[in-house]
């Protein structure tokens, strides 16, 4: 592990939560970090500008995203050892969760970099919560394949999972991997939770038909989480 000197001690990675719809979810911890870190990371700079601009937070913003993470890491990390504190935001919720602020955290962990999280708004338990299914013991898989023989595969794998199954879910595949479900899965009984905390959330409940049959008809939008009730529960 890598240790900082006493008179240049390492600056520390901070994970700042943010809204996932509703602007009020935003913390007081939060709000001060955003202000007083040295810079601000953002996956997508134009988003976390209005977020900005509602609270009031003039600070450098820096682009961290898929394209260029590996590029922009070492210059980052070199920041961090030099005692400058970051703050790495998402589009929403928790930074380091399906997005490209994991490769950030493991790089920092790596170098022996100091990693503070905030936590607040995230779209999982919410949803966890709203489809009523067990909270005992539950798995999360991120963003499901797109790919279908992928996604078959990690269907089928869900026929002896006793745990609730959580997954981010486009509303482009919604539909096909409902259609999958039905096909692999045709008695299970699943919830879409759809735009968390925003006016117009909506939680679904049922089998896969029943489901695939409405967004079949009413299409599917916003963001959308989908859980699977686990085997014999």
């Amino acid at each position: 592990m890598s240790l900082a000197s006493d008179d240049q001690p390492f600056g520390t990675l901070l994970l700042v939560s943010t809204p996932i719809g509703n602007l009020g979810d935003m913390t007081f911890r939060a709000l001060e970090t955003l202000k007083s870190a040295s810079a601000v990371l953002a996956e997508d700079t134009r988003h976390t500008r209005k977020l900005f601009a509602h609270f009031g937070v003039h600070n450098q913003l820096i682009a961290y995203h898929d394209h260029n993470k590996e590029r922009v890491t070492p210059s980052l990390l070199e920041r961090l050892r030099g005692g400058q504190s970051l703050a790495l935001v998402t589009d929403a919720g928790t930074p380091g969760i399906s997005d490209p602020g994991y490769y950030l955290l493991r790089a920092a962990i790596a170098e022996g970099i100091p990693i503070a999280v905030l936590p607040g708004a995230n779209a999982i338990l919410p949803a966890l919560l709203l489809s009523g299914f067990p909270t005992d013991a539950f798995v999360f898989e991120g963003f499901l394949p797109r790919k279908k023989g992928e996604l078959e595969r990690k269907l089928r794998a869900l026929e002896a999972e006793r745990r609730t199954f959580i997954a981010f879910v486009s509303r482009h595949a919604l539909l096909g991997v409902l259609r999958q479900i039905e096909r692999l899965l045709p008695q299970r009984q699943l919830a879409v939770v759809r735009e968390i905390t925003k006016i117009h959330e909506e939680v679904l409940r049922g089998d896969a038909a029943a489901l695939a049959s409405h967004f079949e008809r009413e299409g599917a939008r916003g963001e959308i989480v989908l859980l699977v009730k686990g085997a014999g529960k």
